[in-house]
């Protein structure tokens, strides 16, 4: 009898295929997330312009960067255990269509407590990474998650870079069309991606499912829904904040550096605004290759050595990324930060592929919860960074040409900040290496009932 591929998870992955429930929902899921992304940090290097409008101080500039990462938090810790019991469906398109009413309104902002309030909400949206690696988890089978799972999050995690690449073009087309002066161009600019956010919404209500045997509310089998506490399960094993930690140190500086690269950019080089969002887009855009890449060698990896094989992999990335970072911040030239910035992210975002190639096989009843709080996980370690960045920050003024006139600028300096990081993500990853010895015997009945191929 041959097995009916339309109802089971997927065993393969082949991107140029919409054949199936399994690939829709794939193709559906990474452009929804690559908008959210697109979306939430529309704003980076528009930065420049609303700081000089609105005239933000650097301690305003650092607390609007941590309110743009901190709502995350709780949003994906309570994502996680709703997708868990209601399906992926039916909460993202609430989150899509809730979060699309900041993005839209952020250009109302005529104070830095508006504006502020605004970063704040639009922040949620961050939340829509648990849903993504969630609903690429359960669409796949065991060989392929990883894979799945970072292929999906690396497409969308682009979306950060795109906003980076597009929105000032977007800024400066709005301008020379006539619509607005340039001081108001980042206003009318933030209505395309809450557009976007809204025709996402209705795609994915209309056409995806919540797993291949179809939506949760219709449903009987345990297995694909729970109705136990999730959130304690994973809360309870050890290995759910190992991860955590690691992501911190991963996607936390990749969340960072979609913030912070235009401005550092722009004010330690004396960039364009055009050109410092086209460098930084670099950043974002390696995550088209990268995060896939670590999810695919974590995938070979762990089909020979198992979780622990998989952990090393990941401790190694991180010690990679660390050097880079501290390589970067000293860089000196916008040539050598180029390079050194594609360096750190190649390996940081390889790390992100290779930690949620781990997040499913902690608790397979829980993987909602566990991809919430690890997910969640790296936006702390993005609120914790931004407070240091905030306090480590120098603010200098410096005379410039503009327009054939010399003026006096306010620039801020985060190469201390950036060094200070560096160090940070060495610890981790040496706290990583030193970990995955202890994680390893826990693990081993995990891996002999998902990782192992026909158990």
């Amino acid at each position: 009898m041959t097995q009916n591929t339309t109802t089971k998870p997927l065993g393969n992955l082949n991107i140029f295929s919409l054949k199936g429930v399994q690939m829709k929902t794939f193709h559906i899921t990474w452009l929804t997330f690559f908008f959210c992304f697109f979306a939430w940090f529309g704003m980076a290097p528009l930065m420049k312009i609303a700081r000089e409008q609105l005239h933000l101080t650097k301690d305003q500039v650092g607390n609007i960067q941590i309110a743009s990462v901190s709502a995350t938090i709780i949003a994906r810790l309570l994502i996680g255990r709703l997708i868990d019991k209601f399906g992926p469906k039916l909460i993202y398109t609430w989150l899509l269509v809730l979060c699309a009413i900041p993005v839209l309104l952020i250009g109302t902002s005529h104070s830095y407590t508006s504006f502020l309030l605004f970063r704040l909400a639009i922040g949620v949206i961050g939340a829509s990474f648990v849903i993504t690696q969630f609903h690429t988890s359960i669409m796949f089978a065991s060989n392929i998650k990883g894979t799945a799972n970072a292929t999906a999050g690396g497409f969308g995690n682009a979306g950060g870079g795109a906003a980076n690449l597009f929105m000032p073009l977007i800024a400066s087309g709005i301008t020379a069309l006539g619509f607005c002066s340039t001081e108001d161009s980042w206003r009318y600019a933030m209505i395309f991606p809450g557009v976007m956010l809204l025709i996402c919404a209705f795609l994915y209500h209309r056409y995806t499912l919540d797993s291949p045997q179809g939506d949760f509310k219709d449903l009987k089998d345990e297995s694909i829904k729970s109705t136990k506490n999730t959130f304690l399960i994973a809360a309870k094993d050890y290995r759910t904040w190992i991860l955590t930690i690691a992501y911190a140190a991963c996607f936390g500086v990749e969340i960072t550096v979609d913030n912070f690269a235009p401005i550092f950019f722009t004010d330690s080089f004396g960039a364009t605004i055009a050109i410092a969002g086209m460098v930084a887009g670099i950043f974002g855009w390696i995550n088209i290759f990268a995060r896939p890449l670590g999810g695919i060698v974590a995938d070979k990896i762990g089909k020979t050595w198992g979780f622990d094989g998989k952990t090393l992999l990941l401790a190694l990335l991180l010690l990679v990324e660390g050097v880079g970072l501290i390589w970067f911040a000293k860089s000196g030239n916008i040539g050598m930060a180029i390079f050194m910035m594609f360096v750190f992210g190649l390996s940081l975002k390889m790390a992100n592929g290779a930690t949620y190639s781990l997040v499913p096989f902690i608790n397979p009843l829980a993987v909602g919860s566990v991809a919430g709080i690890v997910g969640a996980g790296g936006n702390i370690g993005a609120m914790l960074i931004a407070f240091m960045f905030k306090a480590k920050a120098s603010h200098a003024s410096k005379n410039v040409i503009e327009n054939g006139l010399n003026v006096q600028k306010d620039l801020i300096d985060y190469t201390s900040a950036f060094t200070l990081l560096g160090f940070i993500i060495l610890g981790i990853g040496v706290a990583v290496f030193i970990f995955r010895t202890v994680m390893a015997q826990k693990t081993s009945q995990i891996e002999d009932l998902v990782l192992t191929p026909g158990k």
